[in-house]
């Protein structure tokens, strides 16, 4: 359940992150205080509380639900709050990618006449991207670790299958090394291969 989680919400991230990043580099000013807001907005909102709320506020209150079944709507708003969480933190990892560029880039994209969107796509976001890939790593490992902060809201991921055992198991020490195990076995290859994949792709300046 925590990789199945941990893995739908990476995408969500990736994709709304990448959104978003393009607000913040965009020559519309009107885009880029919209993309300046909802970083400084998710960035500063605890995670906890945006859990919470999308299960009490959202689904009970409001009766925006996605499932009839609780853990399968818990599971779904858990996704839907991870991934626009991270969000803002793939936003700025690639925000940091593209400031790398040289600016000389952009602008003699401008001079062969190519428009934003395409400048975009065949010149800042590939080498923000490679730019980016130690940022966005760590990123990703940190949403495995936060993928724990479901519990509060029912996922029956490792976090919550951790506190049912401790629950009924005298003991608990022996549990909480397992788990922690578990979630170094998860995180630390990441580390290495995201670490070792940045210095192949690194672009030569």
């Amino acid at each position: 359940m925590t990789i199945q989680l941990s893995a739908l919400s990476a995408l969500g991230a990736l994709v709304i992150g990448t959104i978003v990043a393009i607000f913040r580099v965009s020559p519309v000013r009107v885009l880029r205080f919209l993309g300046t807001s909802y970083v400084n907005l998710f960035r500063n909102t605890p995670l906890t509380l945006l859990m919470v709320a999308s299960i009490l506020g959202l689904s009970f209150i409001l009766g925006l639900s996605w499932s009839d079944q609780a853990k399968t709507n818990a599971f779904i708003w858990a996704v839907i709050v991870l991934s626009i969480y991270h969000a803002a933190f793939v936003c700025e990892a690639l925000r940091s990618g593209v400031n790398t560029i040289p600016a000389g880039q952009a602008e003699a994209a401008r001079s062969i006449g190519l428009t934003f969107g395409q400048s975009l796509r065949e010149v800042l976001l590939p080498q923000a991207f490679r730019g980016a890939i130690a940022p966005l790593g760590s990123t990703l490992i940190a949403l495995i670790k936060n993928s724990t902060v479901a519990a509060v809201i029912g996922v029956a991921d490792a976090a919550g299958l951790m506190a049912v055992i401790v629950e009924n198991e005298t003991g608990s020490l022996p549990v909480f090394f397992i788990f922690a195990l578990g979630f170094v076995i998860l995180t630390l290859p990441l580390g290495v291969w995201f670490t070792s994949l940045s210095r192949r792709l690194a672009v030569k300046r």
